[in-house]
């Protein structure tokens, strides 16, 4: 029983020291690759701190493997990959997140220029001066070509810039409704001395 477990012994030490003896390419190679998926992912974009912290692992095993700590590089390529498969889940949750909100955004936005339109609309029937109406109408301009152009960064599924593009257009939107509606309300009758 007794030399039975020194074989075993002796055996477990073989493998662990002939396991440390070579670079883990296998295990780096599968780090690289689910990196690149994950960048395919938008990880790069959408989930930045574990897409950089993936880089940065897998960067800590090519060292480790150039000093020659197999173990050490083992250990990096295997945190590499679990960082840059998570970084790949994060980036597919966070551009969903945003592709929702983009499309609240757009939609509400949307409602708010109809209903500024047929405002403008009635501001005009009611022979409003021109002059009072040139800025609003020139900021509903202003955020029916941002809806444009955040409808194409949608159709290129570029989310994060179609909420940029979106950024503040509300409040215009908003601004200009309440300037059109302060034109249609009744002027105080001037008092007669």
């Amino acid at each position: 029983m007794r030399l039975w477990c020194r074989v075993c012994l002796a055996c477990l030490l073989v493998v662990l020291a002939t396991a440390c003896t070579s670079p883990p390419n296998k295990e780096m190679d599968q780090a690289q690759g689910a990196i690149d998926a994950a960048r395919a992912a938008g990880a790069d974009r959408y989930a930045t701190t574990e897409y950089a912290a993936a880089i940065d692992a897998l960067k800590n095993a090519n060292e480790a493997v150039a000093v020659r700590d197999y173990r050490l590089a083992l250990n990096y390529a295997l945190e590499s990959r679990e960082q840059a498969q998570n970084a790949a889940r994060g980036a597919a949750d966070a551009k969903a997140r945003v592709r929702a909100e983009v499309e609240r955004g757009i939609t509400e936005i949307t409602a708010l220029i109809a209903q500024a339109r047929v405002r403008l609309a009635a501001a005009e029937r009611a022979r409003v001066a021109r002059r009072l109406l040139q800025q609003p109408r020139a900021e509903l301009a202003a955020a029916e070509a941002a809806l444009q152009k955040t409808g194409e960064a949608v159709g290129a599924e570029d989310y994060l810039a179609a909420r940029e593009t979106l950024n503040g257009v509300k409040e215009r939107v908003d601004a200009a409704l309440m300037a059109i509606n302060e034109t249609m309300a009744p002027r105080p009758a001037a008092r007669r001395k």
